[in-house]
């Protein structure tokens, strides 16, 4: 969310935005919004002048019995004016209900572009793998050796859901569980386990609200949603809270569930387990001074791609263009893994740094050590790793002509197994 008074002063820094993020604005609209809002509070704040002035003399006319046509104008004046204040009050609900709906300013380092065409490639690690033989996509990989079942996610729920059996379950369980052992033990993350309900104030905060509400799962009669991304919870620990700046910065992460009503393009990635509605997820999360926030998503991504050295997966680092950013945030590396059956490139993480943007909508704000007045802490966020991706990398990456599927290193003492059999 931005501040009211710099998006005032700065109409022109949002047009620009919007031109660079492919978007409309109604700064017009903006402008007669408050146009109005100011003349009302100038005009109101005259009445109550005159309203205090006329008290003095109707207070002298009653004691003369003579105050009555007084009394009744400033009634009448006592009415516009709380009018008038009625009006300011919906004034300002519907400036900050448009400020809720405005993204992020890119920072100046992001590119300028339309689309993921305009991303640019920062750097890649590693090499695809060669095979003999035609590499097959995850889904068959994974119901030849008897580890993933679509069939009976389908029956017990629906489409977009999956069900991991045997080494499969194992394997995500195994993955998940490596990542936080790494991010805490050897990235310096504490880590918090949340609830998987979260309520609308911290959707809001985070700013998933009220943009995306399409895209997530509500709790019929509650104000639970089903968490999207433990992103939320992580960024609302301290919602409405100062934090002493000797403190910051604080690192945690979480594995959640995940879970997005939105799972894609119509009648793209409808195989395999690559778009669900239900997914798992490490996230890393940082709460940071403004001056160190960018070394900070640096170190974060750096963090996240460790991950993937350490698996031995052949990935890339994205620089995301002003068009393909997520909404929140000001500068974003998306890290994508290769998948040999496509002989494509695909997301695993997201790393961001929304600035203060979040922080403001929850009202996080830090100390200084000196004194002074407090200020908004810079929030960071990044996937470190999506789960069920890193599966499918794995599963990928690793397969074996028999079907089988070796396993890294790393993850040999968390399945108690070097590979994974073709019976499952």
């Amino acid at each position: 969310m931005h501040d009211l008074n710099y998006f005032r002063d700065h109409l022109d820094v949002f047009a620009d935005m919007a031109k660079k993020r492919g978007i409309t604005l109604d700064l017009d609209a903006f402008r007669a919004l408050d146009k109005e809002r100011r003349e009302l509070i100038t005009a109101n704040e005259q009445r109550k002048a005159q309203r205090n002035k006329a008290s003095e003399e109707i207070a002298r006319l009653r004691k003369e019995k003579n105050g009555d046509a007084l009394i009744a104008e400033m009634k009448q004046l006592s009415d516009l004016i709380k009018k008038s204040d009625e009006r300011v009050a919906e004034l300002d609900t519907r400036q900050r209900d448009l400020l809720l709906t405005i993204p992020n300013v890119p920072h100046s380092s992001v590119p300028v572009g339309a689309s993921s065409a305009d991303n640019v490639e920062i750097r890649r690690w590693g090499a695809p793998p060669k095979f003999d033989f035609q590499p097959k996509p995850h889904w068959e990989v994974g119901e030849g050796a008897g580890i993933l079942d679509l069939p009976a996610a389908t029956k017990i729920t629906g489409a977009r859901f999956a069900v991991y059996k045997s080494w499969g379950a194992r394997l995500e369980r195994a993955l998940a569980n490596f990542f936080l052992d790494v991010h805490t033990r050897e990235h310096g993350y504490t880590e918090i386990l949340p609830p998987f309900l979260v309520n609308t104030a911290s959707l809001m905060g985070a700013g998933q609200l009220p943009k995306f509400a399409a895209d997530l799962f509500k709790v019929e009669n509650t104000d639970f949603w089903l968490t999207p991304t433990s992103e939320v919870e992580l960024h609302n620990l301290y919602r409405d809270e100062a934090i002493p700046e000797e403190k910051l910065p604080i690192h945690v992460t979480a594995w959640t569930a995940c879970f997005r009503s939105e799972a894609g393009a119509a009648g793209k990635d409808t195989r395999g387990i690559l778009r669900q509605h239900q997914f798992q997820k490490v996230e890393l999360f940082k709460f940071t001074h403004p001056e160190k926030s960018y070394e900070e998503h640096e170190a974060l991504t750096r963090n996240a791609e460790s991950i993937l050295q350490k698996l031995g997966l052949h990935y890339r680092t994205m620089l995301l263009c002003t068009g393909d950013m997520g909404f929140a945030s000001a500068k974003t590396y998306d890290l994508e893994v290769w998948l040999p059956s496509s002989s494509e490139f695909r997301e695993i993480s997201s790393c961001s740094n929304c600035e203060a943007f979040q922080s403001r909508r929850a009202g996080i704000r830090f100390k200084p050590k000196a004194g002074g007045k407090s200020e908004f802490v810079h929030t960071l966020n990044g996937s470190g790793l999506a789960v069920g991706r890193t599966w499918i990398a794995i599963v990928e990456n690793y397969q074996q002509p028999d079907g089988s599927i070796l396993l890294p290193d790393v993850l040999r003492p968390y399945m108690g197994i070097d590979r994974i059999p073709t019976t499952g």
